[in-house]
């Protein structure tokens, strides 16, 4: 196709929503070859509909603008609330948006996020504390506060004409119709929202530990940091599986999930790292890598310690290997091992390049597996627990969290990665070796 098309004339107010309608339509139902073309289309009839949609000042003209904006903010709320209903979440639908299409259409997303949770009908909704957690931070980004149309205030921020920033919310529009179902994640119970209400001063220690420990230049305290950590992540997980063994089935909760976004590159990797802090945490990942998350399934204390000590060891990881000079110069061994251009001279940054850091963190992964089972195991047989209530109650919990995530998830697949280079592998495993756990 050549130039896209300039802007039609402006529509009469009262058609406006079936002009939006039907532009969004053609959008959506057109063939991926035909999408472009289609998107043109639709993106001047929404361009079109309500003409400049500011005054001079930037704020929101009236008559036609304002009933397009209207119209438009209608139809955006409702496929964002089909998004819920098809088992997405606030932070899933900004990720695929900066997945599969650009970082300008996840602000995009954002914005037609928070609009929707201003409404009535968002109100109501689940009051899950995560779900709370994932708007807030969508809101801390400073979202489009509604002044103005969506299309005007969109294309002042990333300085588009009416008709290219038409063409943004249109493509936007078209992949949040056609997302898939996926397997929902159910909110916490109430004993499990009361749980994590009643863990929140403890892990925001935790995140204070864990983020000394990250930050300091001394390894003593770094392990202090760590160790004290470790040590509140476990004795928490230990005392709540007592005190449901205690309480019953009347008064135990069953487990729960949660989503955790495994960003590129080297997805499989990182997954790997978070499969490993899961086993660890007596929870089960599983991995949806065309979506970029994986579903942690397990009691509500070991969900919080696997995303806080999972974030901890990915930064603690990238640190290392950025200190590495062979992640930036080809690996494998420096210049003699680095790929080679046409004037004979080493070439850093190829294809050796990807292959140190991807074996450097499927090695990091592989070993920090075998650390956490060790930690693991000598949290749960310390000397001043009861082995007779504790281990058949750890049990129990890790046959409900196997059937769980055997009910959520029937079909699974299982990946076997492997690292190519072996100062990579070298790397990885030495600095697992010093990496700080923060968790049992």
């Amino acid at each position: 196709m050549g130039e896209r098309k300039g802007e039609a004339a402006d529509v009469a107010e009262n058609d406006v929503e079936d002009v939006i309608e039907r532009a969004y339509l053609r959008a959506l139902n057109a063939a991926d070859a035909d999408a472009e073309d289609a998107v043109d289309l639709s993106a001047s009839a929404l361009a079109a509909a309500g003409g400049s949609g500011t005054d001079a000042s930037g704020r929101a003209a009236s008559g036609a603008a304002s009933a397009a904006n209207d119209a438009l903010l209608a139809l955006t709320d409702r496929l964002v609330r089909s998004c819920w209903t098809r088992g997405w979440q606030p932070a899933d639908v900004v990720r695929i948006a900066r997945r599969r299409l650009t970082d300008a259409h996840a602000r995009l997303a954002a914005d037609l996020i928070t609009a929707e949770a201003r409404t009535a009908l968002a109100a109501a909704a689940s009051k899950d504390p995560r779900w709370a957690a994932q708007l807030a931070e969508l809101a801390a980004a400073g979202p489009w506060n509604g002044d103005g149309t969506l299309l005007a205030a969109h294309g002042r921020r990333e300085r588009l004409d009416r008709f290219s920033a038409a063409v943004s919310v249109l493509e936007l529009l078209r992949l949040l119709g056609r997302l898939p179902r996926i397997t929902p994640v159910a909110a916490p119970t109430a004993a499990g929202a009361a749980a994590h209400r009643h863990a929140a001063p403890l892990l925001g220690r935790i995140r204070a530990l864990l983020a000394k420990a990250e930050s300091t230049d001394f390894p003593e305290e770094a392990e202090a940091l760590s160790s004290k950590a470790q040590q509140l992540m476990a004795r928490h997980s230990i005392d709540e599986a007592l005190i449901a063994s205690d309480a019953g089935a009347a008064g135990s909760d069953g487990p729960g999930a949660c989503r955790i976004g495994i960003d590129q590159p080297y997805e499989g990797a990182k997954a790997l790292l978070l499969d490993a802090v899961a086993a660890a945490n007596r929870c089960q990942a599983v991995w949806a890598g065309d979506f970029g998350f994986s579903t942690v399934v397990g009691f509500e204390p070991d969900l919080e310690a696997v995303e806080l000590l999972y974030t901890s060891l990915l930064v603690q990881a990238d640190a290392a290997m950025l200190r590495t000079p062979q992640a930036g110069t080809g690996g494998g061994g420096g210049a003699k091992g680095a790929a080679k251009g046409r004037n004979g001279k080493a070439r850093h940054g190829g294809s050796r390049s990807k292959d140190f850091r991807q074996s450097f963190l499927i090695a990091y992964a592989g070993r920090i597996r075998e650390r956490l089972a060790d930690a693991t195991e000598q949290a749960t047989h310390a000397p001043d627990l009861p082995a007779e209530r504790l281990l058949p109650a750890l049990a129990a919990r890790d046959v409900a969290v196997r059937d769980t995530t055997t009910r959520m998830f029937p079909t699974t697949t299982s990946h076997r990665l492997k690292g190519r280079d072996h100062e990579g592998w070298t790397h990885g495993t030495a600095a697992a070796d010093r990496a700080v756990l923060g968790g049992p």
